[in-house]
């Protein structure tokens, strides 16, 4: 019995694993930790919480159409992507995220006309077998100085003739191939054969940035687990404990809710919350500190959740200190989302959006950006940073914002972060991100 693979994914999983084991094939189809989902009880928690399980098998053909729009408005014969999430977007299989990451041993081909070819790490051929979109799968050619030692030009070289092949066998005459991130070698291999090569993480992002319908049941579904990580943080959190000790509840409880990993380690108590962007340490919160985090979690599906709160540690009231900074945090936040429409541009998200006077109190990095399976294009930036910074385009809907707060006085004290994740609709702004604001 190979379990649920749909006929058109059993037919692939056989062309590819034919000489497999039944042990091989379970592991493409029942056993595929993709296709087994976020489990029963997970999946009827979110049920009776009013949500809607996301269809998987649409969601990757609305990916797929969405990289094959992008190809043609960009004139791209096809796209090579190596960075681990755009191969999660295009194939929706999985190896080693982070490894990977630092580590070129998989990558994916997907070409205008309808090809997906996956490369796979050492004899992982069934980790894309579940995707009925995907029409190849073969070996990965590694050719990091770790993978290859001293052989790592050869690799690149013998990388470079295969993807040639693939290239001639999919493409016409002069193709103009995206590339998101290769080994120097290969781009130089590439471009002495002819080929124009463009830079395919424009692609990517905005590909990525309209999400469908079936992308946002998956990331109500990644917000109500993280959210529910948040509580058990809050719920535990006391006077005496490490920031650390803290901090591995909300990474313990992502990954018992079916997501995948944080991105940062944000999180911060007492005097470490001025300025921002301290890592969580060995420090132990004290009764009455501000304790503020930024969650950065991929979470269930692999989308992410980016959601900021700031709390007061132990059963102590707000100073006023305390309680100042966080209006202004929270006026900042309530301000902006307003502007959260479609239609509006970016620069004017920029220079219509209201922070806190910047000679007195420090800031965030930006003010909004995009949000996916990562953060994601936009990203806007403030006023004083436009002429070195700004790009303009337009909200749209179907695009997920993060907007940001920061605040934190250059004279000292504690700071406060916030920030809320919305989904941009046709009339405005929906906010998926629900945990209370507050700091008790």
């Amino acid at each position: 019995m190979v379990g649920r693979l749909h006929d058109s994914v059993l037919h692939g999983a056989r062309r590819y694993l034919a000489d497999s084991t039944p042990e091989v094939l379970a592991a493409s189809s029942e056993l595929h930790h993709i296709e087994m989902g976020p489990g029963p009880s997970l999946e009827a928690e979110w049920m009776s919480a009013g949500l809607r399980l996301p269809d998987l098998d649409e969601m990757r053909r609305y990916r797929h159409r969405r990289i094959l729009d992008q190809l043609d408005r960009l004139g791209y014969d096809a796209i090579i992507v190596m960075d681990p999430l755009n191969i999660r977007y295009a194939t929706d299989s999985t190896n080693m995220q982070l490894w990977v990451m630092h580590n070129a041993a998989r990558y994916a081909w997907i070409g205008a006309d309808g090809s997906v070819i996956v490369w796979e790490f050492f004899k992982a051929e069934f980790l894309a077998a579940h995707n009925e979109l995907v029409t190849e799968i073969r070996p990965a050619i590694g050719s990091t100085v770790f993978i290859a030692g001293s052989r790592f030009e050869e690799k690149a070289h013998q990388w470079a003739a295969e993807m040639l092949d693939v290239i001639r066998e999919h493409c016409g005459d002069q193709p103009r191939i995206a590339i998101d991130q290769c080994h120097h070698i290969g781009y130089q291999d590439l471009e002495a054969a002819g080929i124009s090569i463009g830079n395919g993480q424009e692609v990517m992002e905005a590909a990525r940035a309209i999400k469908g319908p079936d992308e946002i049941a998956a990331m109500r579904c990644a917000v109500n687990a993280c959210e529910s990580s948040m509580a058990d943080m809050r719920a535990v959190m006391k006077p005496g404990m490490t920031e650390r000790e803290v901090w591995s509840v909300l990474h313990g409880g992502n990954i018992a809710r079916a997501g995948e990993w944080i991105e940062t380690q944000i999180f911060a108590s007492g005097p470490r919350t001025n300025p921002w962007m301290q890592e969580a340490s060995s420090r132990i919160i004290e009764a009455g500190d501000v304790v503020a985090y930024d969650t950065d979690l991929v979470g269930a599906y692999g989308m992410m959740c980016d959601i900021s709160r700031s709390w007061i540690a132990g059963d102590v009231a707000p100073s006023p200190a305390q309680q100042s900074v966080y209006d202004l945090a929270f006026h900042q936040i309530n301000m902006n989302l307003e502007l959260l429409t479609p239609g509006r541009t970016f620069r004017e998200l920029t220079f219509d959006s209201w922070m806190p006077p910047p000679d007195e109190y420090r800031h965030y990095c930006v003010m909004f950006h995009g949000v996916g399976q990562c953060d994601e294009w936009p990203e806007i930036v403030f006023p004083h940073m436009w002429e070195e910074w700004g790009h303009d385009g337009v909200l749209e809907p179907g695009m997920v914002m993060t907007v940001e707060a920061y605040v934190g006085s250059v004279d000292g004290g504690e700071g406060i972060k916030l920030e809320e994740q919305v989904l941009i609709t046709e009339t405005g702004y929906e906010q998926l991100s629900t945990y209370p604001l507050g700091l008790t």
